[in-house]
């Protein structure tokens, strides 16, 4: 196998050999072979056939391998000259490693390993084969058919050949390497077949003769593998770039959409359709905006992920459309959150303003209705004429009765007055009914007017008779005098006890039960009143019945009956058990409330600090070092499971905030947290913990992307951290500085240091903001290293792929590249107008350039 191989080379330069132990031991043929493979010229041979000049040849070409890196163990010129076979194979197997094998890398695996993983994938299709070492796998002979079949199939028809007939499959293969590929027949097919483990030495020899004879092919590949990966690193950032445009204008269209909503702040009419309003309202925190929070914090992530992405490939940064860059997603998100900034309050206002006009409207009515009941006929009875006909008794009694008449309207005048404010307050607040109020408070002042005007016109006329009147029992005066006021007080009595209220806490319902405990104190001192009005009553008639008065049993000076006073009294004391059961319902309302404020407030008081404690847990995590990026992503992570799996008691508190709108609550002294800053807090929290994992995918990315191992990456956050000591995350100009200081950089205080970490600072702060975050760091320490591939790396491979021309074309494309990635390529490449050009060539420069952002398609 070795001297075939030898020979191969030696064919080249004119000559052969047949004994490789006799041939090589003059040292001639050894340095021309030397020649032959490498390119390059040895030092000139001696040509004497002295023992001294055969040593010396052979140490000049022993000096030459050594100085191609070749480590020559025990193997001396002596033992070459005198022709010891086992060293002079051994020097052969050397060179052949070196010249003929080591060269061969596949995906930056050593030699040998190259040399298999490349016969593993031109085989892989074919049946039969399986290729794991380079000894028992080629027994057969159909490795070597498919190799010449995957890049030569006119020179082998391989689905005649078969598995249990070696012999015909190796001959074949070493037939036609060597008439076709000019591969000499180095093995024997019979030795092959016969031998239990086949030399593994001779079989990579011969082997790596296919590699070299195919190199062209494998050289396109290659090209054909770096355009793949570059073209598929295009294809997924724009679909990224797709995404992002996408979420992004579906946010910014729901976020226009809500803010009319939150912005129209018109208020309803009746009650229930404000609590519809807030009700719509908790559904919007509650339902709809959450899932946007979350859209949104991905939105920033997505684009973080592509841009870094895109740095790490060496692609332009992604611009977004216009309107849609992250600043402009925060704009609007910030013109929302203002939009919705006090719309809760306002709700709740609107409710308590329509809670207090619905109770101002009812006593409005009640009040309306008992003056328009007290003002029936009134004026009809101060028309009257009555007094032109009566006799003198008669005229001194209708004087009296008009003045109990006028201390009972004086007595009214209260209850006007309180009608006219109530109307003036609804009017003030906006109610919607106001024109029926107005109109109806409207009648009463008119008519209140009118009674006033009539009661002093009949006094007038009444006074100019007075003279001509007798005094009217003096009894009926006093009864009259003493029954209305009587009668006005239970009337207000009754009132008061009818009289709606609105309480928002304990101390005002305590309130209104002193007041109402303090006026059941007054029944006794009324009641003997009632005794004493109805004593008078009792005495007049008594004296009607003694002097046989012709009074016909009725009282003059007013129309208030004993009857009446007794039933207007019963009603009242009927009225006050209703007034304290009132009364303590409403208390036991006001107990539930506190209880629901206590509840809350208990609830709140510890999440709101759990949720500050985690925002400092989640910013301390950031910035520790702990294991592995993985082990720091693992834990994160599972924190941010113990986050979500929080939200039970969120909803719970949610739960207790709506029982306490919808109680009516408006304030609490049991704690200093709202709802709104249990959300807020709630929402950021969220948002920190994903945008912390976010930084840590992002530093394995680049970790991985830029192959810096574990190590370099703990390092480099171990200085980090080191020189981060206000834990900002950030470092300044010198914090900087010190830190590439500490991990080796040479950046003096002359001229020449400054200028150079001038040129640094402008790589890690392209805006000059005056920090340096950890991932601009990162990708600086990576940068300046990082083996990635390039425009003029991906020109080249096209070049190879269209056989050195300047241009491509659409059948080289399709043909050297996958479907997908081709028609890819197609689609964006111009056409190209070289004096070179033929009908449909392809500008591959231009779009190789564009690839990385250095030109435009």
């Amino acid at each position: 196998t070795f001297t075939a191989w030898c020979n191969s080379h030696l064919r080249k330069a004119g000559t052969q050999i047949e004994n490789i132990e006799e041939d090589f031991r003059d040292g001639l043929k050894l340095m021309l072979l030397l020649e032959v493979i490498s390119g390059e010229r040895l030092a000139k041979p001696e040509r004497g056939k002295m023992r001294v000049h055969k040593i010396s040849n052979v140490n000049k070409a022993l000096d030459f391998i050594a100085s191609k890196g070749v480590k020559l163990v025990s193997i001396g010129a002596e033992e070459i000259v005198d022709g010891n076979v086992k060293m002079t194979l051994g020097m052969i197997w050397t060179i052949i490693l070196r010249f003929a094998i080591q060269d061969i890398s596949v995906e930056e695996t050593s030699a040998k390993e190259g040399l298999l993983l490349w016969c593993q994938r031109k085989t892989a299709p074919y049946k039969n084969v399986n290729i794991q070492n380079f000894h028992i796998s080629w027994k057969d002979g159909l490795g070597f058919c498919a190799l010449i079949h995957r890049h030569r199939p006119e020179l082998i028809d391989y689905g005649k050949l078969r598995k249990d007939d070696p012999l015909t499959n190796l001959n074949t293969a070493f037939d036609v390497a060597e008439k076709y590929l000019d591969i000499p027949k180095m093995l024997d097919a019979e030795d092959i077949v016969g031998t239990a483990r086949p030399d593994e030495k001779a079989i990579m020899t011969y082997v790596s003769s296919f590699y070299h004879a195919f190199s062209g092919a494998q050289k396109a590949e290659t090209a054909a593998n770096r355009i793949c990966k570059v073209l598929a690193v295009n294809q997924e950032n724009e679909q990224l770039m797709e995404d992002y445009e996408k979420l992004a204008s579906d946010l910014l269209e729901w976020i226009r959409r809500t803010i009319p909503w939150l912005e129209n702040r018109a208020p309803e009419n009746t009650m229930q359709a404000m609590q519809q309003k807030l009700e719509d309202f908790r559904d919007y925190r509650r339902l709809h905006k959450p899932p946007k929070v979350q859209e949104k914090c991905q939105l920033e992530i997505n684009f973080n992920t592509l841009q870094t992405k895109l740095r790490l490939s060496n692609r332009p940064a992604f611009m977004p459309s216009e309107g849609k860059m992250v600043s402009d997603i925060n704009n609007a998100w910030g013109g929302l959150e203002q939009a919705e900034k006090g719309y809760e309050e306002w709700l709740l206002n609107e409710i308590r303003r329509l809670e207090r006009l619905d109770h101002l409207a009812e006593k409005f009515r009640q009040k309306a209705s008992i003056h328009e009941a007290w003002t029936d006929g009134k004026e009809a009875m101060l028309q009257q004429k009555d007094y032109e006909t009566a006799t003198l008794s008669e005229i001194k009694a209708l004087l009296k009765k008009h003045e109990a008449f006028e201390s009972d309207l004086a007595a009214h005048q209260d209850r006007v007055e309180q009608i006219a404010a109530i109307a003036q307050e609804l009017n003030e607040l906006d109610y919607y009914d106001s024109p029926s109020v107005n109109a109806r408070c409207q009648k009463i002042c008119d008519q209140w007017d009118n009674l006033g005007a009539l009661t002093q016109k009949r006094r007038e006329a009444l006074e100019r008779t007075e003279k001509l009147l007798e005094t009217i029992d003096q009894l009926y005066l006093e009864y009259a005098k003493r029954a209305a006021p009587f009668n006005n007080w239970m009337e207000g009595a009754m009132e008061d006890l009818q009289d709606t209220f609105i309480v928002h806490t304990i101390e005002e319902i305590q309130g209104l039960t002193t007041a109402h405990e303090q006026f059941k104190a007054t029944l006794p001192d009324a009641d003997k009143e009632r005794q004493a009005i109805l004593g008078i009553h009792n005495e007049v008639s008594k004296i009607v019945q003694t002097y046989h008065v012709n009074m016909a049993g009725t009282n003059p000076y007013t129309t208030i009956t004993p009857h009446e006073i007794n039933g207007k009294w019963e009603h009242v004391r009927q009225l006050v058990p209703r007034r304290d059961q009132a009364l303590m319902e409403e208390h036991a309302r006001q107990q539930q409330n506190e209880r629901l404020r206590k509840q809350f407030g208990a609830q709140a008081n510890v999440i709101g600090p759990w949720i500050q404690t985690k925002m400092e847990e989640i910013g301390r995590i950031s910035i520790e070092m702990h294991g592995t990026l993985e082990d720091q992503l693992n834990h994160l992570r599972q924190y941010e499971k113990s986050i979500v799996n929080y939200k039970p008691k969120i909803d719970q508190l949610e739960g207790d905030h709506q029982q306490i709108q919808e109680a009516l609550i408006f304030d609490n002294k049991h704690t200093n947290y709202t709802m709104e800053h249990i959300r807020v807090g709630w929402e950021q929290l969220l948002t920190t913990i994903a945008r912390t994992i976010n930084e840590v995918e992002n530093q394995i990315l680049t970790r991985d992307a830029k192959g810096i191992s574990q190590e370099q990456m703990n390092e480099f956050r171990a200085s980090f951290n080191h020189f981060d000591r206000d834990h900002s995350g950030t470092l300044g100009p010198e914090e900087f500085k010190a830190c590439l200081i500490s991990l080796g950089y040479d950046i003096g205080n002359d001229a020449q240091g400054e200028a150079e970490f001038a040129r640094i600072m402008s790589i890690v702060d392209p805006n000059r903001l005056g920090v340096v975050t950890f991932q601009a760091f990162i990708d600086f320490m990576s940068r300046e290293t990082a083996d990635t591939d390039t425009a003029d790396q991906v020109m080249a491979s096209f070049k190879i792929l269209a056989g050195d021309k300047n241009y491509i074309t659409v059948d080289e494309l399709r043909r050297e590249l996958p479907p997908d990635q081709a028609e890819y390529c197609i689609a964006r490449m111009a056409p190209y107008n070289g004096r070179d050009a033929v009908p449909g060539a392809l500008d591959y420069m231009s779009f190789s350039t564009a690839l990385y952002g250095e030109s435009d398609l």
